[in-house]
C-alpha cells in the first residue's frame, strides 16, 4: 500500500513539474532520475530524440559519460539497431532479461556498456513516437518485475506528455513570433523614406526569419520595363557585386540565372532550387509585385553547409515580407508624382493591411487588441462575444464598459498586470457567460495588448475523466489489497451467527441475528464490487455479437419493466461483431438500464438501441424518460461511493465505467427534462 502511494505521489510530482513548464531538457533529466533511482535502481538510463536523417540523438539522462562516451554523442541507426526499429515500428516496450540469448539489442553497444539486460520504451502519445528510453546496468542484469516496468511505462507517458507540451508550446510561439515579425515589418516598411532604406528592412527581415544573410534585390528599370539590374546586396553579405553574379551565373542545368530571374517575372512565381553546385547549394527567388506590376526579384542564396529545405510556410511568409515591401517601394518610385503617390501608397497599404488581418484571421483561436484605455481596437471571427455581440458592436468601446462581470474577476487582474508592467502573461479562467473553460496569453503591443483566446474546455473535460478513472484504479487496488482480510473475518462471524440462530435458548433473538446476517451480506455484496472495480483483466475478451448479450437477457429486461409498470423498447441494427466480456457487458447493461427504471414513472418507455456512427464506432443507447439529472449530481457521476438513492453504494456507475475502460470504450451522457441517454461507444 505504501509502495503504491509512494508511485502515485512521484507521478504527482512529476506531472506538478510538467505543469510548471520548465525546460525540456530538465523535466526528462527528473524522469530519467526518478526511474533509474526509485523505480528500478539501474546505472544507465538514456532518453533519445529523433532526428531528421531518421536517427535518433541522446538528449537526456544519466551517466553524462560512461567508457568515455559521452550521451550526445550516442546516436540509434534504427537501420542497424533491430531492437530499436522492433520498438519504433511496435511502439510497445521490449525486456531483454538475457542479453545474451537475444540478437535484437546493437553489438557494440553491448560490448561497450557490457550490457547484461535491456529495457526499450517508446516515448509516444496517441501513435505520435517522440523518442525512445533505454535501461540497462553496466556489467549486471536488472531482473526487472511486470510492476516495475509498468511503473517505468508509467513516467515515460509523462515524458511524452512533456515533449507534446513542449513541441505545442514551440509551435504556439512560433506562429505568434511569424505574425508579430509580419507586423513590425509592415509597420517598419510604410515608415521608410528611401528605395535603399525599403531594401535594408526588407533584406533584414528575411535574414532575420530564413536566418540567411546573403541576400540580393534585381530590379526593372522603372522606364524600361525590361532591363535588369543588381540593385542592392545585403549588408552582410559574403560576396561582392561582381562575385555574386560569377558565383550565380555558374548554375548546374539548361538555364542561366538571368534566365531563371526572367522566368519569375513572366510567372510572377517563386522559384526555389537546391543543390545546384559545389558552391551554390540553394537558390529562393521571390517577385516584387506591386498592384499587378513585377518591379524586380528578390533573391535569397545559400552558398555553403547543407542545403535550405524551406517548407510552404516558411516561403510563405518570405512572400508576406516582400509583399509587405512592394507598396512603400512602388510608392518611393513614384515619389515626383504626388497625386498619383498617394492614390497608390494609400491601395498599397490597405492591401498590406488586408494581408496581415488575413493572416491574424487565419488563427482560428479568439484574438482582439486593446488600447491603453481599454478600447477594442481588433477582433477576429474566432472571439467568442457574449450577449450576441457582434465586432462592429464593441470595436472603439471600452471592455469593462461592454463586460463589468468580469471587473475584479482573475482575466481582469492579468490583463491590468501585462498592460501595466508590459509583460507576457498566461492563464487560464472559465467564462461566465458559456462556463466554458479559456487559455489567454496576453502580450504587450504598442501602447496596448494583443490577447490569444483559446477553447479548452474538452482538455478540461479530458482531465476531469483522468483523474475519475485514477480514483477509480486507487479504489480498486485498495479492495484488492483489503477485501481477503475482511472477507475472512465476516465468514467466520456469519457462521457462528447461524449456529447461534439454531439454539433454543436465542429464539427470542432471531429477528435481531438475521440483521446481522442480512448486514453482512450487505458489506459482503459490496466488497465485491469494489473488486468488480478494480478488475483489469483484458485477456478474456471475444469477438461477439452485441445484439446476441442484449437479446440473452431481454426477458429478464422486461419482467423488472413489467413488475415496476414501465415499459421496455428494443432497437437493434446490424452491427460488427466487437471484442466483448459477455459477463461484464451483461453487468454494465444491467446497471444501466435499472438506473433507467428508477429513473421513471410508471408508465414510461426506456428504450434499448445499438448502431454504428461514422463506421468507427458502435453505440449502445440506453435512454429514459425521466426528468433529467440536475448538473450539480452529473458532475459527481461515476465518483465511488456518491448516490442518489436511498440504499446505493455508490459503486454502480463507477463499475460501469471501470467495464467500458477495460473494453476501450467510453460512456458519454446526454440529460435534459424530457429524459437521460447513457451512450456507451465501442471502438470498431
Amino acid at each position: 500500500m505504501d509502495g503504491e502511494k509512494t508511485r502515485y505521489s512521484r507521478l504527482a510530482n512529476i506531472t506538478k513539474i510538467i505543469n510548471t513548464k520548465l525546460e525540456l531538457r530538465e523535466v526528462l533529466q527528473r524522469v530519467t532520475e526518478a526511474i533509474s533511482e526509485e523505480i528500478v535502481q539501474c546505472s544507465s538510463v538514456g532518453v533519445f530524440l529523433p532526428r531528421e536523417d531518421g536517427t535518433f540523438r541522446g538528449y537526456a539522462g544519466k551517466p553524462d559519460n560512461m567508457n568515455g562516451e559521452t550521451l550526445d554523442t550516442q546516436i540509434i541507426d534504427p537501420e542497424k539497431d533491430i531492437l530499436a526499429r522492433e520498438v519504433i515500428e511496435t511502439q510497445k516496450t521490449i525486456y531483454i532479461p538475457d542479453t545474451s540469448k537475444d540478437n535484437r539489442p546493437y553489438p557494440r553497444a553491448v560490448e561497450v556498456f557490457k550490457i547484461k539486460s535491456i529495457l526499450a520504451l517508446p516515448i509516444s502519445f496517441e501513435q505520435e513516437l517522440f523518442g525512445l528510453v533505454f535501461l540497462f546496468n553496466n556489467g549486471t542484469p536488472m531482473h526487472l518485475t511486470e510492476s516495475e516496468i509498468q511503473s517505468v511505462e508509467a513516467y515515460v507517458n509523462m515524458a511524452a506528455v512533456a515533449i507534446g507540451n513542449a513541441n505545442n508550446l514551440k509551435q504556439k510561439e512560433n506562429l505568434i513570433n511569424e505574425k508579430q515579425l509580419l507586423l513590425n515589418a509592415t509597420r517598419d516598411l510604410s515608415m521608410c523614406s528611401s528605395i535603399q532604406e525599403s531594401l535594408d528592412k526588407c533584406f533584414f527581415y528575411i535574414g532575420k526569419f530564413l536566418h540567411s544573410k546573403n541576400i540580393a534585390a534585381h530590379l526593372l528599370d522603372p522606364f524600361e520595363k525590361t532591363t535588369i539590374r543588381l540593385t542592392k546586396l545585403s549588408m552582410s553579405c559574403d560576396l561582392t557585386e561582381a562575385g555574386w553574379m560569377e558565383t550565380l551565373n555558374n548554375i548546374n542545368g539548361d538555364k542561366s540565372y538571368s534566365d531563371v530571374i526572367q522566368e519569375v517575372i513572366e510567372t510572377k512565381s517563386i522559384i526555389h532550387l537546391s543543390s545546384l553546385n559545389l558552391n551554390l547549394k540553394g537558390l529562393l527567388m521571390i517577385p516584387l509585385v506591386s498592384m499587378g506590376e513585377v518591379l524586380g526579384v528578390i533573391v535569397v542564396v545559400n552558398l555553403d553547409g547543407e542545403s535550405p529545405n524551406y517548407d510552404n510556410s516558411e516561403i510563405q511568409m518570405v512572400q508576406s515580407i516582400v509583399d509587405a515591401t512592394a507598396p512603400t517601394f512602388s510608392n518611393l518610385i513614384y515619389m515626383g508624382q504626388l497625386e498619383n503617390m498617394v492614390d497608390e501608397r494609400t491601395r498599397e497599404l490597405a492591401a498590406a493591411n488586408e494581408k496581415v488581418t488575413s493572416v491574424i484571421e487565419s488563427i482560428t483561436d479568439g484574438f482582439f487588441a486593446l488600447n491603453k484605455d481599454w478600447e477594442f481596437t481588433y477582433i477576429n471571427e474566432y472571439q467568442y462575444l457574449p450577449q450576441g455581440k457582434k465586432p462592429n458592436d464593441v470595436i472603439g468601446k471600452n471592455m469593462w464598459g461592454l463586460f463589468p462581470e468580469n471587473i475584479g474577476t482573475h482575466i481582469y487582474q492579468e490583463l491590468h498586470r501585462s498592460m501595466s508592467q508590459r509583460i507576457t502573461v498566461n492563464f487560464e479562467m472559465i467564462s461566465p457567460y458559456n462556463n466554458n473553460w479559456y487559455e489567454v496569453m496576453a502580450y504587450p503591443f504598442d501602447d496596448g495588448i494583443c490577447c490569444l483566446l483559446k477553447d479548452i474546455t474538452e482538455k478540461k473535460k479530458y482531465e476531469k475523466e483522468l483523474k475519475r478513472l485514477s480514483n477509480l484504479d486507487l479504489i480498486g487496488q485498495m479492495a484488492a489489497g483489503i477485501s481477503h482480510e475482511i472477507r475472512n473475518p465476516m465468514t467466520t462471524v456469519r457462521g457462528f451467527l447461524q449456529l447461534i440462530r439454531k439454539e433454543e435458548e436465542f429464539d427470542n433473538d432471531n429477528d435481531y441475528i438475521d440483521i446481522m446476517i442480512e448486514e453482512l451480506d450487505r458489506a459482503n455484496s459490496i466488497i465485491t464490487e469494489f473488486l468488480s472495480m478494480g478488475n483489469t483483466r483484458t485477456s478474456d475478451l471475444q469477438m461477439l455479437d452485441l445484439n446476441a448479450i442484449i437479446h440473452d437477457i431481454t426477458p429478464l429486461i422486461e419482467v423488472d419493466a413489467s413488475n415496476q409498470n414501465k415499459l421496455i423498447q428494443f432497437d437493434t441494427q446490424d452491427i460488427p461483431k466487437l471484442l466483448l466480456n459477455r459477463n461484464e457487458i451483461r453487468q454494465l447493461l444491467v446497471n444501466l438500464y435499472r438506473n433507467g427504471l428508477e429513473a421513471m414513472y410508471e408508465g414510461k418507455v426506456l428504450s434499448i438501441n445499438t448502431y454504428k456512427e461514422d463506421e468507427k464506432c458502435v453505440i449502445l443507447s440506453v435512454r429514459d424518460q425521466g426528468e433529467g439529472i440536475r448538473p450539480e449530481v452529473l458532475e459527481k457521476l461515476g465518483t465511488p461511493f456518491f448516490t442518489t438513492k436511498e440504499n446505493g453504494t455508490g459503486l454502480g456507475l463507477g463499475i460501469c465505467y471501470a467495464i467500458a475502460a477495460r473494453h476501450n470504450a467510453k460512456i458519454e451522457i446526454q440529460t435534459g427534462s424530457e429524459g437521460t441517454t447513457f451512450l456507451v461507444k465501442f471502438k470498431i
